[in-house]
């Protein structure tokens, strides 16, 4: 069988999130308190996702006092420009930014802004969709994003919209390759938390590469499963995980095949039951894995694209 990526990569998956704040902008703890609480809950790294808008002087949190051998933090913020198709504002997760990030000018745009991140080296994700409300024409506004925040804790735990994958299913449906992070988006003023991250494959803890790994899409995403391989021989795939109780695989129709029981720790599923073969002409050209757990925590795959294997 042809593992698949990142899980055929070297290195090791590093545990972090891209989505937080402190009282920087609009987070409860200070700046330090906030980055340690990842540091103590056995997160590898962290970014401080910070408002970045006027009313907190335009925020770019300097973590780097914070990184050592064994934890580290990627520069980044929540950019924010007007207006999206139902009037919101625009909020854009970028990771890897210089910390003199230019403010955006009164008339740019949230597409526009995302370009210029992305020009800046970052990796550009499109946060919390349901709670935003975003269309699925918003989403193809933004063309210079790398993925879409599909599970967003803080969203989820407070107001019950913290999905994100009815945009990227969508967008995918439409050609466009893009991946999925989890996150907390954590402000520390409830349980918002340690709910959703993301598992990064690389060779080192260097922010350079952590950063790398995430614009070449080589991470899965979780709320507690551990995918430790995935490999795909035709129509057969082959999974091993941490005990869960379901592993489902969907594409780009109503269709799924997958493997449900009690304790799973590894599983070969027919990919022909999804509708067609995964080898003809009419297959679905993208696939994703979802993992649940008996405590119905989920892992996630990024999008496996037939042609890319």
């Amino acid at each position: 069988m042809a593992d698949i990526a990142p899980f055929s990569l070297k290195g090791r998956f590093w545990r972090g999130n891209l989505h937080t704040h402190s009282n920087l902008s609009d987070g409860a703890l200070p700046l330090d308190r906030a980055v340690e609480a990842y540091k103590d809950a056995g997160y590898d790294f962290v970014q401080m996702s910070e408002h970045f808008i006027d009313r907190y002087r335009w925020p770019v949190a300097d973590t780097r006092p914070f990184r050592s051998n064994r934890f580290t933090t990627l520069i980044g913020a929540e950019l924010h420009a007007m207006a999206t198709e139902v009037g919101e504002l625009w909020h854009i997760v970028a990771a890897g930014l210089p910390l003199d990030f230019e403010p955006p000018a009164p008339d740019e745009t949230g597409p526009e802004l995302a370009a210029r991140a992305t020009a800046a080296g970052a990796f550009v994700g499109i946060a919390h969709p349901a709670w935003s409300q975003l269309s699925i024409g918003d989403g193809n506004a933004l063309t210079a994003a790398h993925a879409v925040e599909i599970y967003n804790h803080g969203c989820f735990v407070e107001v019950d919209r913290g999905d994100g994958w009815y945009l990227l299913d969508q967008l995918l449906r439409q050609g466009r390759r893009l991946t999925a992070f989890a996150t907390d988006d954590a402000h520390f003023k409830s349980d918002d938390a340690f709910g959703g991250w993301v598992h990064v494959k690389a060779e080192t803890l260097e922010p350079e590469a952590l950063l790398e790994a995430l614009k070449a899409g080589q991470y899965y995403s979780s709320q507690g499963p551990q995918i430790h391989e995935l490999a795909i021989d035709g129509d057969e795939l082959w999974i091993a995980s941490s005990p869960v109780n379901a592993i489902g695989v969907v594409g780009h129709n109503s269709r799924s095949a997958g493997r449900y029981g009690r304790a799973i720790t590894e599983a070969r599923i027919d990919l022909g039951m999804l509708g067609k073969s995964w080898t003809e002409v009419k297959r679905s050209p993208w696939i994703r894995i979802v993992l649940i757990d008996p405590a119905g925590k989920r892992a996630w795959t990024n999008p496996i694209w037939h042609d890319e294997r």
